[in-house]
């Protein structure tokens, strides 16, 4: 495999892409050796589908698109980016505050933590985000 890989999609800022980015980032996943049925495989689509609602939830009317970038390197690490060109960056809300939505950055900062990776935010030169994660690339044996 190549020592580094990436693949990129755009999409509307609008709730019907939300499932469009899991299903290419489950894609991408799959024609890069890993298994659909993975257990990365599907913390990597609950991360992208987080993402992916928190670009269209939060930046909708000020980001008419969001792109979702899915990076291998050395077969050793996985990014996954989603970039919006809204300047607002997520926030960590109290734990102790009661919603209905605004734990995706928690589910998110869980997830990654526990596949021993990393989440950081950085900012765009047109003044929008990179949300990203890293995670071990791991693909189960083949038996």
């Amino acid at each position: 495999m190549a020592d580094h890989q990436e693949a990129s999609v755009t999409l509307p800022s609008d709730p019907a892409s939300v499932p469009e980015a899991r299903r290419y980032v489950a894609r991408v996943l799959t024609e890069w050796g890993m298994p659909g049925d993975a257990e990365t495989a599907e913390t990597v689509r609950l991360i992208i589908s987080e993402l992916a609602t928190n670009a269209v939830q939060h930046t909708f009317g000020r980001s008419p698109t969001f792109t979702v970038d899915v990076t291998l390197e050395r077969d050793e690490e996985l990014r996954v980016a989603v970039t919006d060109s809204h300047p607002r960056w997520p926030r960590r809300l109290p734990a102790a505050v009661q919603q209905d939505n605004g734990r995706g950055m928690v589910i998110i900062r869980a997830l990654t933590a526990e596949y021993g990776g990393r989440l950081s935010v950085t900012p765009t030169p047109d003044g929008g985000k990179t949300v990203w994660i890293t995670l071990p690339w791991t693909v189960p044996a083949q038996g």
